[in-house]
């Protein structure tokens, strides 16, 4: 069966970056000229998905905005001759089927996961979290649907992590079976670095079974006091099997600062009338570091 669903959470406080977050939910601060949750829904619109639920929350409604037509800011392009930007506008509001369901309580991602029960039915279906973007030739969501096409088993994105942040992600334990492709015997949530069985770390991409929502029903309370989608895909390993497949591409962790101004950086970066001035403007501000340095106590 084909993967034509894409659930995407969004129903988080982004309380790393308050007091931004206040009253912007996170998945709208920008990355360049675009919201960080555009990129998420173009990279599952770039693998082939006609349908999103976003799960949002108390407080989320730019994020419906966005995706939604402005008539007032259409009319306005028009009439001012702006045409690029008009059918940039546009082409937003037509990237796909855009659902959206609001997670009442703050329970965890599994819950939020839990949510879309109604809207997955039956069919497999794609997982994406807005805290991870990737940079790739080819989708890191397709090269996913890839992997479930040939093996028709659950499937989850990995990356080799340094050891000492395995206590940020789920880990996995597994053996070999291709390359990029491992079959996947346990998996650990936020490890300490010693009782981590790799370095393989779950990251925000994921193809799931229907099945997962029977072992979410029980709304088992793991780490942090949430419902964690590991400790129900530790479950659907055992009921149907799991993959984790290293995928090929450039990963940014935007849910922090550091990993935030990263993304926006290498973003920039890519953008030909931007390229130049983004690298003149680090350079310039190198100089001013090093100034600033010398002229501090030691």
């Amino acid at each position: 069966m084909q993967v034509k669903k894409a659930v995407i959470p969004a129903a988080g406080l982004g309380t790393r970056f308050l007091p931004a977050t206040k009253a912007m939910p996170k998945e709208m601060m920008p990355l360049v000229d675009k919201p960080a949750i555009q990129y998420i829904v173009e990279e599952a619109v770039a693998s082939g998905i006609e349908d999103i639920l976003i799960v949002t929350g108390k407080g989320k409604r730019a994020i419906e905005d966005h995706f939604d037509r402005s008539f007032e800011l259409e009319e306005s392009l028009s009439s001012k001759g702006k045409l690029s930007l008009l059918a940039e506008v546009q082409r937003i509001t037509e990237l796909a089927n855009i659902h959206y369901i609001r997670q009442k309580q703050p329970l965890g991602l599994g819950h939020a996961v839990w949510c879309a029960r109604k809207f997955v039915g039956s069919e497999p279906f794609a997982v994406l979290l807005g805290d991870d973007i990737v940079r790739s030739e080819v989708p890191c969501l397709s090269q996913l649907i890839q992997v479930y096409s040939q093996y028709e088993q659950a499937v989850v994105a990995v990356q080799n992590v340094s050891r000492e942040h395995v206590s940020r992600y789920g880990i996995v334990d597994s053996t070999v079976l291709d390359t990029h492709l491992f079959q996947v015997h346990s998996l650990v949530e936020k490890p300490t670095p010693e009782q981590s069985p790799s370095t393989l770390a779950i990251t925000g991409r994921y193809i799931l079974t229907p099945r997962v929502f029977e072992f979410l029903e029980d709304g088992v309370i793991g780490t942090g006091g949430e419902i964690q989608l590991t400790d129900a895909l530790a479950r659907l390993n055992q009921a149907e099997g799991l993959l984790a497949y290293e995928f090929t591409g450039r990963r940014y962790d935007i849910g922090d600062k550091e990993g935030f101004i990263q993304a926006t950086l290498e973003l920039a970066l890519a953008e030909p009338e931007l390229h130049d001035f983004i690298l003149d403007l680090m350079s310039q501000v190198m100089q001013q570091a090093d100034g600033f340095l010398a002229r501090q106590p030691v």
